[in-house]
């Protein structure tokens, strides 16, 4: 279903000759893929937002418990930026455009069902909840992942 021919070899769900998008800026947020020096605020926007996550993520995925701590936060940011150098999936913040504060993730991952190239999740912290932002984070990540990934189609769990 891809739209070029080169997967890799390595269990990359993605095309070696697939340049990964790195980030996008615009005027009200700015996306690039999470490393261990967003845990930080990472973890502030998970325990936040922990309710919320736990009801929408947690009967499918376990994530996050309620005793979610600042070291167990560590090990999924350094899991989530292993994982995008090994090219197995890509997770990314969305920050204010001043890097001050993380407003949520998204999530590019392969899919277990054959009807469908990718997986993508993302949310935005409890306080965005139903904003104009997550409306407009809403409308680019769907564009993006049709037009700036090789994917002919793509699953959003949660928001189908």
């Amino acid at each position: 279903m891809f739209k070029s021919p080169r997967k890799a070899a390595d269990g990359a769900f993605l095309p070696e000759d697939f340049v990964v998008p790195t980030l996008v800026a615009g005027s009200r947020y700015q996306i690039r893929p999470i490393t261990v020096h967003d845990v930080v605020k990472d973890y502030g926007a998970v325990i936040g937002s922990l309710d919320r996550l736990a009801g929408r993520f947690g009967p499918e995925w376990g994530w996050p418990d309620s005793e979610f701590t600042f070291e167990q936060a560590l090990i999924d940011v350094a899991w989530l930026q292993k994982q995008g150098q090994l090219r197995r999936s890509f997770s990314y913040v969305v920050i204010t455009p001043d890097g001050d504060r993380q407003l949520g993730r998204i999530h590019v991952a392969p899919s277990d069902d054959p009807g469908a190239d990718a997986v993508v999740v993302f949310w935005v912290r409890a306080d965005e909840e139903n904003s104009a932002l997550e409306k407009e984070l809403e409308e680019f990540v769907r564009e993006w992942v049709t037009t700036a990934w090789p994917f002919d189609a793509v699953r959003f769990p949660g928001r189908e």
